[in-house]
C-alpha cells in the first residue's frame, strides 16, 4: 500500500444539498458530458459515474477533482446511459420488481462492452479541448458499476490511461486485477465483500492503494452519499483527498 499523505489537497467546503455545478455540459463523442476544470489544465480525468447517472454528489466530486490541488485537471463525465440511468429507488433492491429491473439494467444498458467501446472516442474528442491538442495524461475514476469499467479499461490492452481508481466498486473480480497495467487505487465501502477486495488487491502487480472505508455504504462518494450526515461528509472528503493524492503521485 502506498503512503497517502493528503498533503496535496485543499478541498472546497462540501455542500450537503442544492449543489451548484461549476462545469458545463458539452457533447463529446455523441454523448452529453459534464466537463469541469480550467481550460489550461494539462491533465485529464475520465469519471465513470454509478448506475444512477448525474447526481449532485457525483458532480460535486468531479468539481473537487478538477481544482483541489496545484495540479489542475480537466474532468470529463460522459452520460453513458444517454439520459436513462437506473432509478435510485431500485437500490438496495427490496422487492422482486427492483431486483428484476436492476438485473435488466445491468445486462442491457450497463453491459461493460457497450461502455468500454465508447471510451477511446471520448478520450480522442476530449483531447481536442486540451491546450496543445492533447492532454499530457488521462486517468480514470469509476464509482460502483463505473469501478468495473475502470478495472476493465486498465487491462492488458490499455494505452489510454496512466492511473486508475475504483470507489465502492461493483462486481469485483480478482481476475480483472491480474491484467491491470497501471497504478490502481481501490476505495471500498463496508458493503463490498471483504474477501473480494482482498483477493483483488493480492492480484494487482502494479503500484496500488487499497483501503476500506468500513463505516460507509456502497455509494458514499457518489449518488448514495448522504452529505447531510457529518460522518458521511467527512469520509466523502477523505475519499476525494485520497483519490487526488493517488492521481497526484501516479498521473
Amino acid at each position: 500500500m502506498s503512503g497517502i499523505s493528503k498533503a496535496c489537497c485543499s478541498i472546497p467546503p462540501v455542500v450537503s444539498k442544492g449543489y451548484q455545478a461549476k462545469g458545463v455540459y458539452k457533447t463529446i463523442n455523441g454523448l452529453k458530458t459534464y466537463v469541469t476544470g480550467p481550460e489550461s489544465a494539462s491533465k485529464a480525468i475520465l469519471v465513470v459515474y454509478d448506475i444512477f447517472g448525474f447526481f449532485d454528489q457525483t458532480i460535486q466530486g468531479a468539481d473537487i477533482l478538477a481544482t483541489s490541488t496545484d495540479q489542475k485537471y480537466r474532468v470529463f463525465m460522459p452520460d453513458f446511459f444517454e439520459g436513462s440511468p437506473a432509478d435510485i429507488s431500485w437500490y438496495p433492491p427490496t422487492t422482486d420488481e427492483h431486483k428484476e429491473k436492476l438485473g435488466n439494467f445491468f445486462s442491457t444498458k450497463a453491459a461493460p462492452p457497450k461502455t468500454l467501446s465508447k471510451i477511446p472516442g471520448v478520450v480522442a474528442e476530449g483531447n481536442k479541448l486540451a491546450p496543445g491538442g492533447n492532454f499530457q495524461s488521462w486517468s480514470i475514476l469509476g464509482f460502483c458499476w463505473g469501478g468495473k469499467i475502470a478495472a476493465l479499461a486498465s487491462g492488458t490492452d490499455n494505452k489510454l490511461f496512466k492511473a486508475a481508481v475504483q470507489c465502492h466498486p461493483a462486481m469485483v473480480d480478482a481476475n480483472d486485477a491480474k491484467a491491470v497495467n497501471i497504478p490502481m487505487a481501490m476505495l471500498a465501502s463496508g458493503d463490498e465483500p471483504a474477501q473480494d477486495v482482498k483477493d483483488f488487491e493480492a492480484n494487482l502487480k502494479v503500484p496500488k492503494h487499497v483501503e476500506t472505508f468500513s463505516t460507509q455504504i456502497h455509494g458514499w462518494m457518489a449518488a448514495r452519499a448522504d452529505l447531510e450526515n457529518p460522518e458521511v461528509r467527512k469520509e466523502y472528503e477523505r475519499g476525494y483527498k485520497t483519490v487526488l493524492e493517488f492521481f497526484h503521485q501516479h498521473s
